[in-house]
C-alpha cells in the first residue's frame, strides 16, 4: 500500500492507505478526527467538509492519495489555543443547529465562503454558497445569521490586510 503524506491541523502526518481510500476516510478511520461527518458519500450533503490547501472540498470525493503534500483543516483544527474560531462561537452564539450532524460541514463551508466572497454578505449570496450543504432539521433561519455574524467577526478578529478567511 502507498503511504501519503500531509499536514492536518498543523500536524505533519502519515498513512498507509489503499489507492481507493477517501480522505474522509483517512480523516475518520487513520487519524480519529471524527468531527468530519459522512452522510452521502456522493457530494450531496456537505457534512464531509475539509479545507484542502485552504479551499473547501467535500472530502467524500477526494481519493487520499492525491493529497500527498497538502495542508489540510478539519473542524478540529479551526479552534485555536481552545478558542473557538469566531464562525464556531456564532454558530453556537446564534443556535445554528440542532441535532449538529451537519454543523461542522456548514462552519468549513461557511469558512470557505468568507475566503472567497468577503466578509461582508448577504442572506441571499449565504443561501446561493450554502446550496451544496443540507441540514435535515433545523432550517437555514439561523445559519444564515450565524454565517452573517462570523463573517463580520472574522474580519474583527484578523490583522489589517490579511485575507479573509
Amino acid at each position: 500500500m502507498p503511504t501519503v503524506s500531509m499536514t492536518v491541523n498543523g500536524k505533519r502526518v502519515s498513512a498507509e492507505v489503499e489507492g481507493r481510500t477517501l480522505l474522509v476516510e483517512l480523516l475518520r478511520e487513520h487519524l480519529g478526527l471524527t468531527g468530519t461527518h459522512v452522510g452521502c458519500d456522493t457530494t450531496q450533503c456537505g457534512c464531509c467538509t475539509v479545507h484542502l490547501n485552504g479551499t473547501g472540498v467535500k472530502s467524500c470525493t477526494v481519493l487520499a492519495a492525491s493529497c500527498e503534500g497538502a495542508t489540510i483543516t478539519t473542524i478540529e483544527g479551526l479552534a485555536t489555543e481552545g478558542k473557538l474560531h469566531p464562525m464556531q462561537e456564532a454558530f453556537r452564539e446564534h443556535h445554528a443547529l440542532q441535532c449538529g450532524f451537519c454543523t461542522p460541514g456548514m462552519i468549513m463551508s461557511a469558512v470557505d465562503i468568507v475566503r472567497r466572497k468577503g466578509n461582508d454578505l448577504d442572506e441571499r449570496t449565504i443561501r446561493e454558497q450554502l446550496e451544496g450543504n443540507i441540514c435535515r432539521c433545523t432550517g437555514y433561519h439561523n445559519i444564515v445569521i450565524a454565517i452573517q455574524s462570523g463573517a463580520a467577526a472574522m474580519k474583527q478578529s484578523r490583522p489589517s490586510g490579511a485575507p479573509p478567511g
